[in-house]
């Protein structure tokens, strides 16, 4: 009987083309990851110029992560069908023809128009990238370092977006936060064809209609009822919106089951380490985005700090965030993939913590510390969180697994401020009761955001202005607060429960 050497066996490894091939892929990362932040610092601006109406503005900001939600898992499959670089190529094209409209949008109708083809296109970018990398480094330990630049890479764009936003507003038009996709896309279709080798599933089956109908009409009025759910509370309209989703959900997982050749194999969520690394996807990101969404808020309105210094405070833990995305290589080598999880989601847990102790001014050391603790531990596990979700899936389904992945990922962004934010504006509005010498009229306007109470303080005399501003910022520290005491107890929940569903693999 003959007998295969372990040297025969082994993956083969990947060489100097793939790690420039690997360069490449991160460049999509990027583009997505600085629009996912820059947006923010041009709305007031693109305000000012277009003049949208209060729920056209909402159509702006929303309507990109709408349509990615909607299309990942689709465009994951087609993907694992036509080939995931020809997917990345056109994807890229379509992202940087989006950006230039955006750029120079001569009306309302026309950048919710490009915002959505951004979206759209966006929505080829991040699963393309991530199942290339599954087939062009078949060996386990080159996969993880590979993912952990491609994590890295996320993180950086993050770090990067609102200093850059800050910086391109102090010298140019808005629209130079759209216009600097540009070259980047050319630099991909450029370099794509001539380092990134294709890829396919061996097998591609006929994508079906009816499972993509049922995905978009799950996930679309799915992540819109998560967001109006922030907005206006337990409203008829959010309410059925989740109802539709949760509905069309149910629907599309039955159909994939019954399915010989399904748009997303639902049988891989039985595999403990998909399920966990997608869960945690959605977890870390729910995470962090609502520790953002209050940061920012904190550290301009509260402590009066500009954009781009208040990105600057936030610029260590984004650092860190990278960092930490490599040393969860190692680590997971010494001390296996369930402990690596568990203690990045304590850390985070901990960064929570310091963030209860915030104070109402000069916190922004304390702010800066927590959230360096927060993406310490979130870089931790996105890089084994990914990989896990990889290596679960068969190649042949490696489109469609990166789809669900980045799912999880924008699930819990829209989550993370919903929830989080729901919670931070529940308790931030039950501290505005009273204010000793403010009209009511003033509280009233004051109750809605923090940015309304700085509003309804300049209409007063200076000492009714400094007592409202005085119980507006310290209402919105006592909400951080309690925001970040939920989180604190999710993130130890979600320790816990790895530790378990890992545990026989440990």
């Amino acid at each position: 009987m003959t007998q295969t050497s372990p040297e025969a066996s082994a993956p083969a490894l990947a060489g100097p083309r793939e790690w420039a091939a690997l360069a490449v892929l991160t460049l999509p990362v990027l583009l997505i990851s600085v629009d996912m932040t820059v947006l923010g610092f041009a709305v007031p601006h693109l305000s000012e110029d277009l003049s949208p109406d209060a729920g056209q503005l909402l159509w702006i900001v929303d309507i990109y992560s709408f349509m990615l939600a909607a299309l990942l898992v689709t465009m994951g499959a087609l993907g694992d069908r036509i080939g995931r670089r020809r997917l990345l190529l056109l994807g890229t094209f379509g992202f940087g023809l989006a950006s230039v409209a955006a750029a120079f949008a001569p009306s309302t109708e026309v950048m919710i128009a490009a915002r959505a083809l951004l979206g759209l296109a966006g929505g080829t970018l991040m699963p393309s990238t991530l199942s290339l990398i599954r087939g062009m480094f078949p060996d386990e330990t080159q996969r993880k370092l590979a993912i952990a630049v491609w994590s890295s890479a996320l993180s950086a764009g993050s770090a990067l977006g609102p200093l850059l936003g800050g910086a391109l507003l102090e010298f140019f038009w808005w629209g130079s936060l759209f216009l600097i996709n540009a070259p980047v896309t050319l630099l991909i279709l450029v370099l794509a064809p001539v380092l990134v080798r294709e890829s396919r599933a061996s097998r591609p089956g006929a994508i079906d209609p009816v499972s993509v109908l049922l995905s978009v009409a799950a996930m679309f009025p799915f992540v819109y009822g998560i967001k109006k759910l922030a907005e206006e509370g337990a409203a008829p309209l959010p309410l059925a919106c989740l109802a539709v989703g949760i509905a069309a959900g149910t629907a599309f997982v039955r159909r994939q089951l019954r399915r010989d050749e399904p748009l997303l194999d639902v049988r891989l969520f039985a595999e403990p380490k998909f399920s966990v690394g997608v869960g945690l996807n959605l977890v870390t990101l729910f995470a962090m985005i609502g520790a953002l969404f209050f940061l920012t808020q904190y550290l301009q309105i509260v402590l009066g700090i500009s954009p781009f210094q208040a990105g600057l405070v936030l610029l260590p833990g984004m650092l860190l965030a990278i960092a930490a995305g490599f040393l969860a290589v190692g680590a997971s080598q010494r001390a296996g993939l369930r402990a690596v999880l568990t203690a990045g989601l304590v850390l985070m847990a901990t960064g929570f913590g310091f963030l209860m102790l915030l104070p109402p001014d000069s916190g922004v050391l304390t702010a800066a510390g927590g959230f360096a603790l927060i993406c310490f531990g979130m870089g931790l596990t996105q890089t084994l969180t990914n990989d896990a979700v990889l290596s679960a899936a068969p190649e042949d389904r490696a489109g469609a697994a990166s789809a669900v992945s980045e799912t999880g990922y924008e699930l819990g962004a829209a989550l993370g401020i919903a929830v989080l934010g729901s919670i931070l504006s529940a308790s931030y509005r039950s501290g505005l009761d009273s204010a000793p010498g403010v009209p009511e009229s003033a509280l009233t306007a004051a109750r809605d955001t923090l940015g309304g109470a700085e509003s309804a303080a300049a209409g007063l005399s200076d000492e009714a202005g400094a007592t409202l501003l005085d119980t507006a910022h310290t209402a919105f520290v006592d909400g951080i607060h309690v925001t970040s005491a939920v989180a604190a107890a999710l993130l130890i929940a979600a320790a816990a429960a790895t530790a378990v569903t890992l545990r026989k693999r440990a």
